[in-house]
């Protein structure tokens, strides 16, 4: 009898988590992080379905375009929240997802706009990590300490602006990240071409992008395939900048992150 009670009291708290799953970026939670230098960061985080705090899950950092910046900590969801909190999504790949959320102004890479630049845009060789950037990284350390973060399966991807972000989050921590999908991004060759670390890459870029050159992207997957890193690159014919719909629509966007580990 006290088995089968136990077992009838697992299933409804088990029913209850599914219930009070909504499915879609609502089911993120909102949250903020505080530095130990101050700087606030505003995020989105999403536990996977039947959570265990005794168990450890793989984690996705998902960096938002430059078009999300701000202070209202939604934003960051518009493009690509629904997918990643499906039940779909979350029946396949469970995994915790964090959603950061860049503040108004700045930026998760240092590169110079094209506005600012005669109409190019730049990547820096060598440049201290944007105060952003620092905070993620401060952030994910504190889910690591709390042993719920599989550290051999950390997984980065991110669009636009975000793309750029997963490229210098991969430079600037070579040895962190199983694998990175950088979307309509960019970065820095000559800082590519050094990197060491063991990240595969998939890159993703529209061939008719006139926001960010689809340039960038092949000359990255170029230069990673030159210094022997695990990289492929899908170019989409016909499609502008937000080539992030396609992406999304990959059967094997996730399920390619997931088959690398660390």
């Amino acid at each position: 009898m006290k088995t089968l009670r136990k077992w009838m009291a697992l299933l409804i708290c088990m029913t209850l988590s599914v219930s009070l799953y909504a499915g879609d970026k609502a089911s993120f939670l909102k949250k903020q992080f505080t530095t130990n230098s101050g700087y606030r960061l505003n995020y989105r985080i999403l536990y996977p379905l039947n959570y265990s705090p005794d168990k450890q899950y793989p984690l996705i950092l998902f960096l938002h375009g430059g078009g999300e910046c701000g202070s209202d900590n939604e934003a960051q969801l518009l493009h690509g929240g629904d997918m990643l909190a499906s039940y779909e999504t979350q029946s396949k790949y469970p995994a915790i997802i964090i959603a950061p959320q860049c503040p108004e102004g700045e930026t998760w890479s240092p590169y110079l706009h094209p506005s600012r630049n005669n109409g190019k845009r730049f990547f820096p060789q060598n440049a201290p990590a944007t105060p952003a950037m620092k905070a993620i990284k401060e952030m994910l350390g504190v889910y690591i300490d709390k042993g719920i973060v599989d550290t051999k399966r950390i997984y980065v991807t991110g669009l636009s602006m975000g793309g750029m972000g997963t490229f210098d989050a991969v430079c600037r921590y070579p040895d962190f990240f199983a694998a990175a999908a950088p979307i309509c991004g960019g970065v820095n060759l000559q800082r590519l071409a050094s990197y060491k670390g063991k990240t595969a890459f998939s890159i993703y870029h529209g061939a008719d992008d006139d926001t960010v050159d689809p340039q960038f992207s092949r000359d990255a997957h170029a230069t990673l395939k030159k210094i022997g890193a695990e990289v492929q690159y899908k170019e989409y014919p016909g499609v502008k900048h937000n080539s992030w719909d396609n992406v999304f629509a990959e059967p094997d966007y996730l399920g390619w992150m997931f088959r690398h580990s660390r």
